[in-house]
């Protein structure tokens, strides 16, 4: 069998694994070139490559932890190492773009002589794997998120290697050593805003927030036009991770024993068809209990 058809008959999970070890490995060599040739776009090049590298371990984390089941320890199972490990991810992209923009600075300044042939090797290998990491994940990219969210930051990962080249035949032609700078620059203020936006949302799930693109008032409106519902109070929503939304709350309505049942399957089947929440936990009663934290 020829490489080809070996490729093909990889999983997905697979082809992260191997788009995962091809950054890694590109990312030291790209470390490793910017401090060789002075260059201050290759290292938030690299920069940029590790929230690429961090989102692919993300995905391949996903994928371990939907295989493990809960146990009585963790009975909500071990979904949020995935958030813990992107906001950690997203933390250190905030240092790391900060000290890009300290030592940009400097050398606007203080310039150091760039080696733009160096440049232009590390970024044109970077061109070739991550074209390779996109030929190998587009595929089975049409079938899952986490994997089409990789195979378009490969495709990115390749424009960025290509701009770096760009960057060294300026450099090499006009002798403007500050173009590196503002490359690395403009690279890093391409990286904050992920970083800002992986960090909420990593936050606010572990605070136990509504997620994003939940409206609580929405459904709370939507629960209470079941026709035996005459209120709802300790409404709570939150999400063990992306996409896994969990509901808990209290309804009140004036004949709790009678098709109860019905009712749950009612509110159920609304809450994930209208709001895709697939985990509830529904308390019925005669009155408002009187220890309820909010109320709708």
């Amino acid at each position: 069998m020829n490489y080809k058809a070996r490729l093909q008959n990889l999983n997905s999970e697979k082809r992260l694994w191997i788009a995962l070890v091809l950054k890694v490995a590109f990312i030291i060599l790209e470390i490793g070139g910017g401090f060789f040739s002075n260059s201050l776009a290759l290292l938030s090049d690299a920069a940029h490559l590790f929230t690429d590298a961090a989102a692919l371990i993300i995905s391949i984390i996903a994928i371990q932890l939907s295989k493990r089941k809960a146990d009585t320890k963790r009975t909500f199972g071990y979904y949020r190492f995935e958030i813990l490990a992107a906001a950690f991810n997203a933390a250190l992209l905030f240092l790391v773009a900060f000290y890009i923009f300290y030592e940009a600075y400097s050398r606007f300044f203080f310039p150091h002589p760039i080696q733009t042939t160096s440049m232009v090797v590390v970024a044109s290998i970077g061109v070739a794997i991550n074209f390779f990491s996109a030929r190998l994940l587009q595929k089975s990219s049409e079938e899952n998120l986490n994997i089409k969210s990789a195979y378009l930051d490969a495709k990115a990962d390749m424009l960025s290697s290509l701009v770096v080249i760009l960057t060294a035949i300026v450099i090499q032609n006009t002798d403007w050593a500050y173009v590196d700078s503002m490359m690395a620059v403009g690279i890093s203020i391409w990286i904050l805003p992920r970083s800002w936006s992986l960090l909420k949302e990593s936050i606010n799930i572990l605070l136990e927030g509504v997620p994003e693109g939940i409206n609580i008032e929405e459904i709370n409106h939507a629960l209470k036009q079941l026709t035996e519902i005459s209120d709802v109070h300790d409404l709570h929503v939150w999400a063990l991770t992306n996409g896994k939304i969990s509901l808990t709350a209290h309804f009140v309505t004036a004949n709790p024993t009678d098709n109860n049942q019905l009712l749950l399957k009612k509110a159920s089947e609304l809450l994930e068809q209208k709001f895709n929440i697939t985990h509830s936990t529904i308390q019925i009663e005669t009155v408002k209990c009187g220890h309820s934290i909010t109320s709708h």
